[in-house]
Order: structure tokens, then sequence, then C-alpha cells
């Protein structure tokens, strides 16, 4: 009688698991119906201008949409054409980011302005599948957008075809079942905040920009979800170039114990950004927020003194692994 009880229950177990394996298979290339935002690229000076601060700044997209190889070129200040090749490794499988270069063959040539505006605001690909969310520019305003999006047309073509993502099982079960466009939480705004020394500019440079939220913190290493409180401090990081090491984000809240820049005066807290990478192996685009403004810096500065106090200690910023 038992074995039959624990034939019965194997059989019904092996059905679940071919159920489950098939569902997965069929369904992790999903598609999704979002609208394209109704963004076009512009060949004005000043808006190309504007999209090339944000990228080689404050949204630091030249810091993954390249290779290794061009790592010192940009920390010399130079900028080089983000064509792609960035290499990152985490459960869910191997991904890597595009050639953001217009060249047709391998970069953006072929897609569209709303396609990329789609990507950048919803998450949706030009195949209307899901993105897995390392991007979080759904609040960037419509101008930023178009900005960013004109720069990225204006940079010469390069050909490097970059092989897509390679999901391991656990990846394409992520995306047949958590992961889902997610898009704007309000309206985004026509206009970004005008520059100057304000906490309204800070909070959208924090929340819609540089995305200081996504690497300080805690959030599930699956599908990315916050676990954490908002800017309490993050998940450690291997360094870079070693495996004996991680790298913390630290708590970027006001709290008086355990808040890392409490203390710090607003001069000081501009200067260190001016320093750039001093944690070897840091993941941190110091290089990409040294470029920043003295005003956005303080903007943000004023901001992080604004939001709420959370008493959370990650840690030492580098630290043994384990």
């Amino acid at each position: 009688m038992i074995w039959k009880i624990l034939r019965w229950v194997g059989g019904g177990l092996l059905v679940i698991i071919i159920a489950l394996v098939c569902t997965v298979l069929l369904r992790w290339k999903r598609t999704f119906d979002v609208p394209l935002p109704d963004i076009q690229a512009s060949t004005d000076s000043a808006v190309i201008a504007t999209g090339r601060y944000l990228a080689f700044g404050p949204a630091h997209c030249a810091y993954c949409h390249t290779t290794a190889e061009t790592g010192p070129a940009l920390d010399r200040g130079e900028q080089p054409p983000l064509s792609g090749g960035f290499v990152f490794r985490i459960p869910p499988g191997t991904f890597r980011t595009p050639n953001l270069t217009p060249d047709r063959e391998t970069g953006i040539g072929a897609v569209s302005d709303g396609q990329l505006a789609r990507m950048l605001r919803n998450g949706v690909r030009r195949d209307g599948r899901a993105s897995v969310p390392f991007m979080n520019y759904h609040q960037l305003s419509d101008a930023d957008l178009t900005a960013l999006i004109s720069f990225l047309r204006s940079q010469p073509p390069v050909s490097h075809r970059v092989p897509p993502h390679d999901l391991n099982f656990l990846g394409k079960a992520v995306m047949s079942f958590m992961i889902k466009p997610t898009g704007p939480t309000s309206p985004p705004p026509a206009e970004s905040p005008a520059p100057g020394i304000s906490p309204e500019r800070g909070a959208y440079l924090v929340t819609a920009v540089a995305e200081c939220a996504d690497c300080h913190t805690e959030r599930s290493m699956v599908d990315g979800h916050f676990t954490g409180a908002r800017l309490a401090g993050g998940n450690p990081f291997e360094a870079e170039g070693t495996q004996d090491m991680v790298v913390v984000p630290p708590n970027l809240t006001p709290d008086p114990k355990t808040g890392r820049i409490t203390s710090w005066t607003e001069d000081q807290f501009v200067a260190r950004f001016r320093q750039g990478k001093l944690i070897p192996g840091s993941p941190m685009p110091w290089n990409a927020f040294a470029r920043m403004t003295d005003d956005d810096l303080r903007a943000i500065y004023r901001y992080l003194r604004t939001v709420t106090p959370v008493e959370h200690d990650p840690g030492p910023s580098l630290r043994p692994k384990g």
C-alpha cells in the first residue's frame, strides 16, 4: 500500500514538473502590448548636448554600454561610442548590454524613436518582450528622454554585434512568471526640474536619472524587486577584479547612527564625487558622477537630507566575501 502511494505521489510530481517545464518554455518569450511613447529625436545641438551630459554623467549609460577595454578611456574623460558588450553574470543567467550606436545591422539604426523610448520608459523591448529591470528610467521627463535618444542618434555608427542574453532555466522561469513591464508610477513630467541647487532637482536626479536606489537599496537578485528600505544600503557586489572581496553600497539616509553621509557638509559631498573611484573594485560609476555639475551634486545632497532616516548598518563598504 505504501509503495503504491509513493508511486502515485512520484508520478504526480513528475507530471507537475513536466507541466512546469513546458509552461516555462512556452511563456518565457511572451510579449506585451504597450503603446509607443510619442517621442521623436531632435537634431538641435543643445538637445543633443543635454543627452550627452546625461549619457556620460548622471544617467551613466556609458558605464554599462561599453566594454572593459574602453573603461580606461572613460576614466580619462573621453567619450567612446556606446557600442555595448558589457557582461553581467547573475543567478538567472548572463546578460550583455546592447550596441546603442546607430549602426543598422548591429545597433539601433533600425529601431524607431518610439521603440527606444518605450524600452527606457516601460521596459519593453523592440520585439515586445519585457526587459530585465537593469534600467529604471520610467520617470525620465519627456525632454530628457528626447535628449537622450537624440544623443544616441548623433553618435557615429559602430559595427559591433553583441550576443543575446543567455538565460538559464531559472532566468526563463523568472521571465515567464515574474518579469513584466513596470512603467511610470505616475505621468512623467514634460520637462525636468530646472537646473539649480534645489531638493526638487535633486529628487529628480536621484529617482529618475541616476537610479541611486537601485544599488543603495536591498533587492531580490532573482527578479530585482526591492526588499529593503529605500536608500538605506544595498546588496553586496563582488568587487571587480577579485573573487574574495565584496563592495557594499552604504546607507544614504540622514540617520545619525548609520547614515554614511550624515556628518558630511555639502562641500565635502561635492569634493568626494570629484575624487572619483577610491574603493578598489567598486561597481559605482564614480567617474560618470564626477562629470556632473556642481549644482546637480549640491541638489542631490540637499534632497538626500530630506529623505526619511532609516537606522540600518550594511557594514563596511569593502569587506571579505562570506
